[in-house]
């Protein structure tokens, strides 16, 4: 198992120094942000009038909200630039005491692209992925970033972006080399037309992926399993794996977990929301935001270390 940062060495040493440091960085944050909004609601106020006293019509609505969201969105500036830099400071240093790098910025990943390649993910037009964690766990190669994927829906004044898909996505090197391609994922994501049960076959990665026929029927009724090698399926997913996928949903109350096992690599996607958010403007929660994070990051490490256990 991997060593479990101590939360109290970390605020004793650089760390605490460092938060201290961003106690003063966040009061005048807070201070810039408060000057911003009398600033815009100055400007704003009178436009606004000019705006709904002449004859615009329902296009009075949509320069109101452009005012509004403009507004929000630069006096919030500071306030966000300052969490950025605390929370990149907290990870970074959790990333240190367990041997990893990290970055906040990042870009799409060797991982999300296999992910995307084999369809575990819903359609979206754009995305967005931060906080980037690499190195080696337990000896295998590992990395995790978290995407945000959107979808643009409706038309004209009612168009919108609509989130999809946001989480984890996680790369680590298996403890065997894999024969073929095994994709885990929950039961019903992939009907036949008119929805008349589950497709016997999967097309991704430009390769046919058959279902598999599982030992344990009860996999069934949570799970789809879809392979190219059905006799190395059966041996990959067996009872204490599916116990451990629900586990790591459970552990960050997420959903649609999915797993593919391709070329000596287990890639892991998990729909749970924003994780890993420790920049906070509160100093007296700094303790309590750097031990949610190392519970979140253990948490994920230790499943993920048991789901890529070598024999059984």
């Amino acid at each position: 198992m991997i060593e479990r940062p101590d939360v109290d060495a970390l605020m004793e040493g650089e760390l605490g120094q460092f938060l201290q440091r961003q106690v003063t960085v966040r009061e005048v944050a807070r201070e810039s942000t408060r000057g911003r909004f009398v600033i815009c609601a100055a400007i704003a106020l009178p436009i606004l009038g000019f705006v709904w006293f002449s004859p615009l019509g329902d296009f009075r609505f949509f320069i109101s909200a452009l005012i509004a969201m403009g507004a929000w969105w630069w006096s919030r500036i500071p306030v966000n630039k300052a969490k950025k830099q605390t929370k990149s400071g907290i990870n970074a240093a959790i990333a240190q005491a367990l041997g990893l790098d990290y970055r906040h910025d990042c870009h799409e990943g060797h991982g999300f692209l296999r992910a995307k390649t084999h369809k575990m993910f819903p359609s979206h037009d754009r995305a967005k992925f931060e906080d980037l964690w690499w190195g080696e766990m337990a000896g295998k190669p590992f990395s995790l970033h978290e995407a945000h994927l959107e979808e643009q829906r409706g038309s004209g004044k009612n168009r919108r972006w609509v989130t999809v898909f946001r989480g984890p996505v996680i790369t680590i090197g298996f403890a065997r080399q894999f024969h073929g391609t095994t994709l885990v994922e929950r039961a019903g994501r992939h009907t036949k037309l008119l929805f008349f049960g589950e497709k016997d076959t999967l097309k991704v990665g430009g390769q046919i992926l058959q279902k598999a026929d599982m030992v344990h029927p009860d996999f069934e009724d949570a799970f789809t399993v879809f392979t190219s090698d059905q006799t190395e399926a059966r041996y990959l997913v067996h009872p204490a794996y599916i116990e451990r996928l629900i586990a790591l949903e459970n552990a960050f109350r997420g959903k649609d977990i999915k797993t593919l096992f391709k070329d000596g690599e287990l890639t892991i996607v998990l729909k749970s929301g924003d994780m890993f958010e420790s920049g906070h403007l509160d100093h007296n929660r700094d303790r309590e935001m750097v031990e949610t994070c190392v519970n979140q990051f253990m948490a994920m490490a230790d499943l993920c270390a048991q789901l890529n256990e070598a024999e059984r």
